[in-house]
């Protein structure tokens, strides 16, 4: 995360409303709260909880969903 000040995480609460209190973390990457960041590392999906590509070719190769 980068450095945030009291006047910005004022204004994201603002922003974001009660509905972050469902995230854990309190930050949705995928929206408003990439701005929280300076620098992500890894894989996009598994830092939002789910590590979507592995999860898919899994998937394909059980034959569960189409190739």
């Amino acid at each position: 995360m980068r450095p945030l000040s009291t006047r910005f995480i004022s204004h994201y609460l603002a922003v974001v409303g009660e509905a972050i209190l469902g995230s854990v973390g309190a930050y949705h990457l995928e929206g408003y709260g990439v701005q929280l960041f300076e620098e992500i590392e890894g894989n996009h999906f598994t830092i939002l909880g789910m590590p979507l590509l592995p999860l898919l070719e899994f998937l394909r190769e059980e034959r569960m969903i189409e190739q």
